[in-house]
Parts: structure tokens; C-alpha cells; sequence
């Protein structure tokens, strides 16, 4: 599909608006219909308008579900009061002033309509405003890393509120679904998976991507990122006979009237969050980070699981659970040998997981899988001698780029015989990302875990080899050596971190396992997640 897009316009045009209308009135004015205005910051009348279209109607709604979810009805236990309403007065002239000192690829115009948008933002939903913010903590730093390989406009993570409000499991009237809000086809083209168990239309980074090559794809048709904003919410055909209908204007305010009544809040929903998130302070608006944390790690299920035997054995909820996987649409994980698929679970349990996972795979399995059910083979760990055990404590490694059975035992003064018969390890094949058990002694445990978040030279130090200076692990990776090791003192329990060129909090978060960024930047008292500089020093408080 998306080689048709570029190589025949016209018929993508129409090809992909069938997919990507979203959800709202797709009836439109006829005629030539432009509003008033071109320039950035010509203030308009709202008595241009109906009354349904000054109050940013379809955002509130989508602000409204977000509240209501189970997710951040958990994740933000205290009591929130969502009728709280603040009563900034809001300057034209201030607001345009702002505007037009955004750092922004992406014009940002102001009218009456982006006034009430931004009106709705900081006054009517100032509570669910503040979630956003402190949800965006998460969500941006991985949107702008795929928005940079892709080399867009970083700004463009903000079209991620006004399509889901940050809930990965939003879902429009139309069946739109996701952070980024994609139609069945749309999603299909675009190469996710979307079937009876399986939808990467939730998946954070699936989707994302997703989002980047489409939106890419839109700017070499329009080159007007107004236009491309807005061909992403309604298809690329209700766009084209927008134009048309406004004599071949290519000004998304000259073709306003003529555009589906959503896509005509689209592109000043988004000025005004872009308005918003670079300044909320000025607003007295403070992020709402969740009370409850959840630190998670990912296992690769490669056979038929159900949420439940998880649940069950693990003695987690299945509804948190679910929260945590919501790219499975019926409980059901369909693993196969050939295809596996990765379950987020609270790093605690990691080691659980990994310890009762026959017992886990057989738990209800006839029940959950009729004529599915995997024979009761007996545990590997049952027919050896794994010695005693007495006086060992239970550490969990992950294993990093550049590993190998050799290097881990070392590490860890055990055997490599210990290792695989430990871990099933088959002809010493490990792959990074596997959760590794290892047996120390118990009074030596706090020791052995904080090698899990040593870099590589630091761990080959440790074991009494030489290290030559900048040595890299022995395959192609980019390891922050020499930046991530521990403090002289070996019993103060946190780690520091000197910011390299090209961080941000949620790629350092990404090399000390279970430490989230939301946490890195309340241990250093940073509110403001676009702070870092380079050589900055960081306290970490690694997971053990």
C-alpha cells in the first residue's frame, strides 16, 4: 500500500480515505468555505462558528475516557477531583507572543479556535491536563527517538493527546484504536499485526513507528505539516476534496469548513498542546506522576499462554495484567517456536516467572486450550544434581550484548556447568535480553547483584582482567563505558551517571533494568524532562 502511496497519488488519495476517516460527522459544507484568516496570529470571532465547534468537544470526550480508565484510576490512587476548574484569564497577546517563540517545525497559527482549546486545556480539564503531562514523562522519550530515526519533527509526539489522550487502549466510535489511533486497514497497510489474539495497534513502539512512516509518507504528498496533521486524522481523500471544494486552496484555514467536524478541532488541538506542554508552568499546571509504580520486565513466550495461568500462579491481578499487556486482545498470548511474543510483567516477578513457568504453562491448560494442552514433561532441574543450595541466595542477570556463558560464570565465581544446568542453557547459546538465575552465597548477595548493572570493563575488572581504556564488549554495541559505574564506596547502594550526547531520561532508564525515568528524575529533583546536558551527573537507584 505504502508503495502505491508515493507512485500513484490519486488513487491513495482515495484508496486510503476509506480507512482512515475516524470518528464524528463526515458530512461537510459545500461550496467555497474558507474561514476569515491566513496569517499566524489573526484573532477571529468565534460567532463564525456553530456552538458544537468552539468547544473543542470530540478532545474533552477523549479527556474524559482517559479519567475514567482503569489505568489511571489505579495508577493514580489518591482521590482526584476531575470537576476542579481553574480560572486563568488569558492574554491573545501573550499567547501569540508565546507562540511565536516555540521552538516548532510546525506553524503554529492562532485563532479563536486554538484560544478555547487551550481555554479547555488550562481551565476546564486542568486535573486530567497535569496527568497528561506526567504520562507524556513515559510516552515522549520513546516517540521522539522513532520520530528522530525517521527524522521528523520531534514536535509531532503532541498529535498523540489529541488522538488518544495517552491511552494505549483508546478506542473511537469508528474502531480507530491506540495511542496513534489507526483504522483496521490503515494498521494492516502498515504492516502490525491485527488478528483474533494480537493488536500492535497497543503496542508503544510497533505503533509509533507505525505512525512515523505514515506521517512521513503524508509530508511527501502535502509538504504542509497542517495539512499532513490533518490528513492523518481524516484520510488523505477528505483532504484532497477539501481542496477542491475551496477552489484548489492548500491553506488548512482556507479549506476548514470544507473538512470532517473532528479534523476541524485536529490542527488547533494541536497548537494549543503544543502551547501547553511548553508552558504549563506559566499556567500553574504541575505533572501528576503515578503513586503506584509499576517497574516491569519483558519475557519472550514462545508457545500458547493465557493472562490467567500468569495471574493465578504469579498472584498478580489479571486486570493489572492487562493493563500491562494490552496488545493481547482476548487474554490469550499465541506463542509458537517460530514466533514469540514479549509479556510485561513487574520485574519482582521476573525470577518467579522463570522458576514456575512448567507449572505456570500447565496451570488450567485443558480448561484455557481445549485439545491444546502441552504433555507434563518433567523438570530439567529434577534429573541432576544441582548441589546444595544451602546458604545460596537467588540473583537474576540479564544478559547484555557481548556475553557468553564464559564471561557470566566469571563474574559471578561459579561454574559454567552451574550456569546452564541453572538457566536449560543448550550448547552455551544465551541471547541478550535473557533472564539468567544464579545461586551466590546469601552473604555476598548484595555484592553479586549490583553486577547486573555494571558495564562491561567495569565486570571484566572486577574479575581481575586488564581493560584497556573506551574497550568495547567483543560484538557491535555501544555500551555507556565508563559512565554507569558504581560509586568508589561499594556500599552505597546508588549509582551515577554522566550524561552523553543524545541521551534522554528514558534511554538511560533503558540500561539499569527496572528503574523507570519518571523515578531518575525525582531522585534529582528535575521537573523538566528537555533539561539534560551533556556531562550532567545523574544519582541512580538500581533494582536489585
Amino acid at each position: 500500500m505504502m508503495n502505491s502511496f508515493i507512485k500513484s497519488l490519486s488513487l491513495t488519495l482515495i484508496f486510503l480515505s476509506s480507512y482512515l476517516c475516524a470518528a464524528g460527522d463526515k458530512s461537510v459544507h459545500d461550496g467555497d468555505c474558507p474561514l476569515p484568516w491566513c496569517g499566524d496570529t489573526t484573532s477571529v470571532s468565534s460567532s463564525l462558528l456553530s456552538p458544537d465547534e468552539t468547544g473543542s468537544s470530540f478532545f474533552r470526550a477523549k479527556l474524559d475516557s482517559m479519567a475514567n480508565s482503569w489505568y489511571i484510576q489505579k495508577m493514580f490512587n489518591n482521590k482526584l477531583d476531575f470537576s476542579v476548574h481553574h480560572h486563568d484569564i488569558l492574554s491573545d497577546s501573550l499567547i501569540i507572543s508565546r507562540l511565536q517563540k516555540a521552538e516548532s517545525a510546525i506553524k503554529l497559527s492562532y485563532n479563536s479556535i486554538v484560544r478555547d482549546y487551550i481555554e479547555t486545556i488550562v481551565n476546564r480539564k486542568p486535573i486530567q491536563t497535569e496527568i497528561l503531562l506526567g504520562l507524556s514523562a513515559y510516552y515522549f522519550p520513546i516517540f521522539e527517538e522513532i520520530f528522530d530515526r525517521y527524522n521528523l519533527p520531534l514536535e509531532l509526539k503532541y498529535l498523540a493527546i489529541i488522538e488518544s489522550a495517552l491511552n494505549p487502549k483508546a478506542k473511537s466510535p469508528a474502531g480507530a484504536v491506540g495511542l496513534w489511533q489507526f483504522m483496521y486497514g490503515t494498521a494492516k497497510g502498515l504492516n502490525l499485526e491485527v488478528s483474533t489474539f494480537i493488536d500492535e495497534r497497543r503496542d508503544v513502539l510497533k505503533s509509533t513507528e507505525a505512525a512515523a512512516i505514515f506521517l512521513k509518507k503524508l509530508y511527501d504528498v502535502y509538504h504542509d505539516w497542517h495539512l499532513v496533521i490533518a490528513a492523518y486524522n481524516c484520510g488523505p481523500g477528505n483532504v484532497n476534496k477539501a481542496i477542491d471544494r475551496a477552489g484548489g486552496k492548500t491553506d488548512y484555514w482556507k479549506i476548514y469548513f470544507a473538512l470532517p467536524r473532528e479534523t476541524r478541532e485536529f490542527v488547533p488541538g494541536y497548537i494549543a498542546t503544543t502551547y501547553i506542554m511548553n508552558y504549563y508552568r506559566e499556567h500553574h499546571l504541575t505533572p501528576r506522576y503515578p503513586s503506584l509504580s509499576l517497574h516491569t520486565d519483558t519475557l519472550i513466550i514462545n508457545k500458547y499462554l493465557n493472562l490467567k495461568q500468569v495471574s493465578d500462579n504469579l498472584k498478580i491481578d489479571l486486570e493489572s495484567l492487562r493493563e500491562l499487556n494490552p496488545v493481547f486482545r482476548r487474554d490469550v498470548i499465541p506463542g509458537t517456536p517460530g514466533k514469540g511474543y514479549p509479556l510485561r510483567i513487574p520485574v519482582e516477578l521476573v525470577a518467579s516467572f522463570i522458576e514456575k513457568q512448567d507449572t505456570i504453562f500447565q496451570y488450567d491448560r485443558e480448561k484455557l486450550f481445549p485439545g491444546n494442552s502441552v504433555p507434563q514433561t518433567k523438570n530439567v532441574m529434577e534429573d541432576y544434581d544441582i548441589g546444595n543450595l544451602e546458604g545460596k541466595a537467588k540473583v537474576m542477570y540479564t544478559v547484555k550484548p557481548g556475553d557468553n556463558p564464559g564471561y557470566i560464570a566469571d563474574w559471578f565465581d561459579v561454574s559454567v556447568a552451574e550456569l546452564r544446568l541453572w538457566n536449560r542453557i543448550s550448547r552455551n547459546l544465551i541471547r541478550a535480553g535473557q533472564k539468567l538465575v544464579i545461586y551466590v552465597p546469601d552473604n555476598k548477595s548484595d555484592y553479586y547483584r549490583k553486577i547486573n548493572n555494571l558495564s562491561f570493563n567495569a565486570k571484566q575488572e572486577l574479575s581481575g582482567y586488564a581493560v584497556q581504556e573506551n574497550q568495547a564488549p567483543p560484538v557491535s554495541t555501544t555500551p555507556a563505558t565508563g559512565s554507569g559505574m558504581l560509586a568508589e564506596n561499594s556500599s552505597i547502594e546508588y549509582i551515577y551517571y554522566t550524561v552523553q550526547r543524545g541521551d534522554n531520561f528514558w534511554t538511560i532508564s533503558k540500561k539499569y533494568p527496572g528503574v523507570t525515568n519518571i523515578e531518575i528524575m525525582q531522585l534529582n529533583n528535575i521537573s523538566d524532562a528537555g533539561s539534560l546536558k551533556v556531562g550532567q551527573k545523574l544519582k541512580i537507584k538500581p533494582k536489585t
